[in-house]
């Protein structure tokens, strides 16, 4: 099986240049073209790691099906620091690639930069900030609690409750409130 192609092609469909995808693969761009064009081989480790970054288990990868997640815990979280521009890059959905919405937390440390975010639409993110949620899609129950995150596309009936409350940061894509 030519794997190389197949990077590519969802590399391409995710909207990324080698470059993008090898940084948040934590790999370089050499390594990314050689793999595209099958010259090299990854390991099982880096493999996973590139197809995380492109929104794919290595599962589907070989087989095509998925079973997409709602709640983002932060073990799930994919994060780059960026020592000369002092900030450190997030990734609270790291499967976003797939998505047309790709939230990012950002910290900035004094005198870091970041960069401007683009309008996207059909989707919804959120973030709990305190407490615990319950979030529901259609029959389906997710919870999430402080520090974790949601993502969803409103395609069911859905709705967030919570027993005891809770503050969170709730993006709808085109906006619904």
């Amino acid at each position: 099986m030519e794997i190389g192609s197949k990077i590519k092609e969802l590399r391409i469909a995710k909207g990324l240049t080698q470059e993008e995808l090898a940084d948040r693969a934590e790999l370089s761009k050499g390594f990314i073209s050689q793999l595209e064009r099958d010259l090299t081989s990854p390991s099982i480790a880096t493999l996973a790691d590139i197809l995380q970054c492109l929104g794919v288990s290595v599962a589907d990868f070989f087989a095509g099906d998925n079973d997409d997640q709602v709640v983002f815990r932060t073990e799930d979280y994919f994060e780059k620091e960026d020592a000369e521009l002092a900030n450190k890059i997030e990734w609270i959905i790291p499967n976003a690639q797939k998505n047309m919405m790709e939230p990012i937390r950002v910290t900035l440390q004094a005198g870091g930069e970041t960069y401007p975010d683009n309008p996207h639409e059909g989707e919804e993110f959120g973030y709990v900030l305190d407490g615990d949620i319950t979030i529901h899609l259609g029959k389906q129950m997710h919870t999430a609690k402080a520090g974790e995150s949601f993502y969803y596309r409103p395609e069911k009936k859905h709705y967030i409750s919570s027993k005891r409350g809770a503050q969170l940061i709730w993006v709808s894509t085109p906006p619904s409130f």
